[in-house]
């Protein structure tokens, strides 16, 4: 992964479907030092505390025959969710010129959900996008990986 220059100020957002670090650069573009601003973080129930019942069964409109119903994916729906919040959160930040620009650190799976619910506000602002899973990782280290450091 190429060096990233992280600029002094700018938000350095490290998130997966169930963990968010807005970090801020308070060092300069040559010496960076991230800082943590915020940490959102979702409960993970088990599925059993999720949704209700079996799948239920549909009835065909032609004939007597019957299909199952996909179970609902309640994990896949709830990292959906908490990352739609994340970018809302984010936008309302560039709104009120909390950020001025933003680098996004996230898997792949995390990128797709996030991309189509940017604001043209917000799209303007995310300076680079890193496929990578920093998350659980300390601050320094994701600091190093970033800048090359």
């Amino acid at each position: 992964m190429p060096a990233l220059l992280i600029r002094h100020g700018e938000w350095v957002v490290v998130c997966d479907g169930a963990k968010a670090l807005i970090l801020q650069n308070a060092g300069n573009i040559n010496s960076p030092k991230l800082k943590t601003l915020e940490v959102f973080e979702q409960e993970d129930p088990p599925t059993r505390a999720l949704g209700t019942g079996e799948p239920g069964r549909s009835i065909n409109s032609v004939g007597n025959m019957r299909s199952a119903v996909e179970q609902t994916d309640w994990h896949d729906q709830a990292e959906r969710t908490f990352l739609v919040r994340l970018v809302q959160h984010l936008d309302g930040a560039v709104l009120s010129g909390k950020a001025k620009s933003l680098i996004v650190v996230a898997p792949a799976r995390a990128l797709g959900v996030i991309r189509p619910a940017y604001s043209q506000a917000l799209k303007s602002a995310v300076r680079a996008e890193v496929d990578k899973d920093f998350v659980k990782m300390p601050v320094q280290e994701i600091e190093k990986l970033l800048t090359g450091g």
